[in-house]
């Protein structure tokens, strides 16, 4: 395998096959605004999640969900709302979604959808926001 840029695109397709097996239709692959993007933009009827994939071959950096920081949400919002005000629907709900993907050469052996893992407004989960 190469690097890490290749590993995380094998975590990120991972995840999309994940989601996908179960009812989410994949809208975008690495939407960008300048520098920083969503890895997923994932819908599954009204509901439209920005997920963002963290991937490690094992637990020496920790667990991937920890590296989700407070300004790397902050980024994946803003993002968001770049999507929203371009493909975005009336009576669509949105939220952030998280994937951690564990694999060892090539094969998932861990893989944890955390739907609704955090807020826009830095609140807790539980619901999705609205524009």
């Amino acid at each position: 395998m190469g690097g890490p840029h290749d590993f995380g695109r094998l975590g990120e397709a991972l995840a999309a096959a994940h989601l996908e097996a179960r009812g989410w239709t994949i809208l975008a692959r690495n939407f960008r605004l300048g520098r920083n993007e969503v890895d997923l933009v994932a819908r599954r009827g009204r509901v439209v999640a920005f997920i963002e994939v963290k991937s490690r071959s094992g637990p020496g950096f920790g667990h991937p969900l920890d590296a989700i920081t407070r300004s790397k949400r902050r980024e994946i919002e803003r993002v968001a709302r770049a999507w929203v005000a371009r493909h975005g629907r009336p009576g669509d709900v949105y939220r952030f979604d998280a994937v951690a993907v564990v694999a060892r050469a090539g094969r998932p052996q861990e893989l944890v959808h955390v739907e609704d893992a955090w807020r826009a407004d830095g609140g807790t989960p539980g619901g999705g926001f609205r524009y």
